[in-house]
């Protein structure tokens, strides 16, 4: 089991990594011709201008499914051009900080002592758990609502399949080979992420754990509806899938102070590169971009005129 705990946390920490910048390629194409070729692309963009600086923020989703065929050319290309690319937090983690998580795996995967996930799920919510239980043979009573939503959805639901090409990875390839600087937004200590995980109650873990379970009881059906409508630049449908609700509210996006960490330094990124000359093309997730209040909210509300598709259900027809 501490075995597993190290895993999601790895998990975890390849889902905010970013890795090394590379060096910078001299840029001749113009700004024109590299938000045309962004915009061809299989994944939602939306591209903000002020001055000479352009920001082109490309919307990630977790767990492309295999079947869901997108067109990662054009976002090649347009990575190619660009002056730089910014990538989401990278965790900074010791192997102190990994001795410690396993030496604790006790309170990260059990329920606190003589507790059940009855004592905190409602009978309704407890129900449809015990549901799922007899479904697949399991008995999660006693383990922790991390471990229980974590095997929920990366086990039974498949998001950790990485059978297709996910955007981080399209990107940071041809970066890569054509020298493109790649920075990290930021950074989130290790030791923080382990605090936070071994202080949090079970009580707060509740909506991710029914969020979680909506998600399963939704199936392949609602991953394959969800991956679909990414492609086809529907981001509200994406941000209504039971799926994307699970993600958001469960760690580290659902917990209160460090998904409020990780959502400023996104606003923070994005200000920044709209002080920088030339294109900066953002891989971003997509709930941090199209949520009620999140980036484009925000860019919105600053009165910048934002280029791209829909990501509010009041936007269309528009």
């Amino acid at each position: 089991m501490a075995r597993g705990v190290a895993g999601l946390l790895a998990a975890t920490l390849v889902a905010l990594g970013s890795g090394a910048p590379v060096q910078a390629q001299e840029a001749e194409t113009s700004v024109d011709e590299i938000v045309v070729m962004a915009r061809r692309s299989g994944a939602p963009m939306w591209e903000i201008t002020r001055g000479d600086s352009t920001v082109l923020l490309v919307g990630a989703i977790q767990a492309v499914p295999a079947g869901v065929e997108w067109r990662p050319d054009a976002l090649e290309q347009a990575t190619r051009r660009a002056q730089r690319v910014y990538f989401p937090q990278k965790a900074n983690v010791s192997p102190a900080d990994i001795f410690r998580l396993i030496w604790r795996s006790r309170t990260l995967t059990r329920m606190p002592e003589g507790r059940t996930s009855a004592d905190y799920l409602s009978a309704e919510w407890q129900g449809r758990l015990d549901a799922l239980e007899l479904r697949y043979g399991e008995d999660w009573s006693q383990d922790s609502f991390l471990i229980v939503s974590s095997e929920l959805l990366s086990d039974k639901l498949g998001l950790r399949d990485r059978g297709n090409q996910e955007v981080g990875e399209v990107v940071r390839r041809a970066a890569r080979r054509a020298r493109v600087p790649v920075t990290s937004i930021g950074s989130v200590r290790g030791d923080a992420l382990i605090d936070d995980l071994l202080t949090r109650p079970p009580e707060t873990w509740v909506p991710c754990m029914e969020a979680s379970i909506a998600a399963v009881e939704a199936g392949p059906d609602a991953v394959q509806a969800r991956g679909l409508a990414w492609t086809r630049f529907d981001v509200p449908a994406v941000m209504e899938s039971p799926i994307e609700g699970a993600l958001s509210q469960c760690w580290p996006w659902g917990d209160p102070a460090l998904g409020t960490l990780l959502r400023g330094q996104w606003i923070s990124a994005v200000e920044g590169a709209l002080r920088e000359p030339g294109v900066t093309l953002a891989v971003a997730p997509l709930r941090v971009l199209a949520e009620t209040g999140g980036v484009l909210d925000d860019l919105e509300r600053r009165g910048f005129d934002i280029v791209g598709p829909d990501w509010r259900d009041d936007q269309r027809g528009d």
